[in-house]
């Protein structure tokens, strides 16, 4: 319960929150914080905030305060990879990353949480690239007190303390094997320009390029060259080239003949409708088609850190990719500060 008293008559009282003030383009945040005993001194400062009265705590038995409970919300939603400081501004915990990685939110879980009353999480985007310390979610309890049990409910739909809804994977370092394909490439006619661009992309990543292989669009030697790679113990594999509905264009086929019992060719993105995934003993191997030689950014670099994250990529994964899938091909390239792969 609260009590309002006129400002000069609560000298001697403890804030029962932070009391905020701003300063537009200068200052946000709080004047006095929660706790503060009031003095004399405080009065005009106060009142010049507006704040000409203010308010005794007295909170009932199944009630909380705005600090106690953004502490177990925070504990509910912060999973694997999340940082948090039990340091509440104006009831509101922000969380950071521990360390590099792709930045993984419950999105239906999410909904739920801020579903319920007098509490809210906001995000950055799902599996968006994180460096370690960025900022990537903040919560907070809304009303000043809150009955207790509503904020153990949400703390429950945050998925509990130690599970969490917002997590950070981390990158793993991966030997990658490249396989260019094209006859025209293997027999000298052009020179390769995919290898510079995937091997930039892959380091860029953590990872390390084990070998180069160049191939013709033959089947059979496509097939061959991609067991090499899984004799040499890659832990991924990337071809390039051959993708298209040509008739010559056969690395599908040679990555079937490898072996590949899950393969999904065609994804909802543009650039890069015609990127395919498959997999050899839990071995993934990625299909880049043609179009990664003009744009900068495909379907690859949404696919590529989730690899390296350890997730597997199904039809699933690569339809729902569809919604914020579309590269407005800007002048200049902005990724990843759009809205290209940002909608799961």
């Amino acid at each position: 319960m609260l009590t309002k008293v006129p400002v000069h008559e609560a000298v001697g009282s403890r804030l029962a929150h932070d009391i905020t003030e701003i300063r537009p383009g200068e200052f946000k945040g709080p004047a006095f914080r929660k706790g503060h005993t009031v003095c004399d001194g405080d009065i005009c400062h106060l009142q010049k905030l507006g704040k000409n009265h203010l308010y005794l705590l007295d909170m009932e038995e199944d009630e909380i305060h705005e600090n106690q409970a953004v502490e177990l919300l925070a504990k509910g939603l912060a999973g694997v990879g999340i940082k948090w400081e039990n340091t509440p501004k104006e009831g509101k915990i922000t969380f950071h990353a521990e360390f590099d990685g792709i930045l993984c939110v419950d999105i239906a879980s999410l909904a739920a949480f801020n579903l319920i009353e007098e509490v809210m999480c906001a995000t950055q985007h799902n599996h968006v690239l994180v460096k370690k310390g960025d900022l990537v979610a903040a919560t907070r309890a809304i009303p000043l007190i809150m009955k207790r049990p509503t904020i153990e409910r949400a703390a429950l739909i945050g998925g509990g303390i130690g599970n969490g809804l917002i997590r950070v994977k981390e990158l793993k370092s991966l030997k990658t094997g490249l396989i260019i394909t094209g006859s025209e490439v293997y027999d000298g006619l052009i020179e390769d320009k995919f290898a510079p661009i995937l091997s930039k992309k892959i380091k860029d990543l953590g990872s390390c390029i084990s070998s180069v292989e160049y191939v013709p669009d033959d089947s059979e030697r496509i097939k061959k060259t991609i067991l090499k790679c899984l004799e040499s113990e890659c832990g991924l594999i990337i071809l390039s080239g051959g993708m298209s509905v040509d008739p010559d264009d056969v690395t599908r086929m040679g990555i079937r003949q490898a072996g590949a019992t899950e393969v999904h060719y065609g994804t909802a993105v543009l650039p890069g409708a015609m990127f395919l995934v498959g997999y050899i003993n839990d071995i993934p191997l990625l299909g880049v088609p043609g179009c990664g030689l003009y744009h900068r950014i495909t379907a690859l670099d949404l696919v590529l850190p989730r690899i390296m994250a350890g997730e597997h990529i199904g039809k699933k994964e690569l339809a729902f990719l569809g919604h914020g899938g579309l590269c407005l091909n800007c002048k200049e390239c902005r990724f990843p500060l759009c809205g290209f792969g940002k909608g799961v």
